[in-house]
């Protein structure tokens, strides 16, 4: 097993297995490379249980940690997407999995982990060099949850 240099870790009670399993069938270059087990029983489990899961996700090394402390909106993953299609299947596989809905691209997996599922036509239209269009496309994703491409290109044109 490689070990990168710098890598993320998510904290999970007891699911970090059942979260990193989702998370490789929904993203693409997404993998569990590793899981470690216990070698003994501990004050919180027993031989055997999951303690690391090593996983990948989307290219981005990760350690999926059994630990049992609480994920907060300050630590997300930008998920970047090419059309409507794209955006609307990983928002509907996280909320559709006991995730929730926030605003303005956010979600929650049912774990707690917030996603940003974000259209590149988001980030070009809030961006536009006319500051006017860039406001109306602003405004437009403030009212959203899930990003409305259709909805955020009618806002920019005015």
């Amino acid at each position: 097993m490689t070990i990168p240099r710098n890598q993320v870790c998510l904290c999970f009670a007891g699911t970090a297995l059942e979260a990193a399993q989702f998370y490789a069938a929904t993203f693409p270059d997404t993998a569990i490379s590793h899981i470690q087990r216990a070698p003994g029983d501990y004050p919180e489990g027993q031989e055997g249980d999951v303690l690391v899961v090593v996983l990948t996700i989307m290219g981005i090394p990760v350690i999926a940690l059994n630990a049992g402390f609480a994920h907060t909106e300050a630590f997300s993953f930008q998920v970047s997407t090419q059309d409507q299609a794209e955006t609307d299947r990983y928002w509907d596989a996280i909320v559709g999995n006991g995730g929730q809905e926030s605003r303005c691209g956010w979600c929650k997996d049912k774990w707690g982990v917030s996603w940003q599922i974000t259209p590149r036509q988001l980030l070009e239209a809030t961006a536009d060099p006319d500051p006017a269009a860039a406001q109306r496309a602003f405004k437009a994703m403030m009212g959203m949850g899930k990003i409305d491409i259709a909805l955020i290109e009618a806002a920019r044109k005015g």
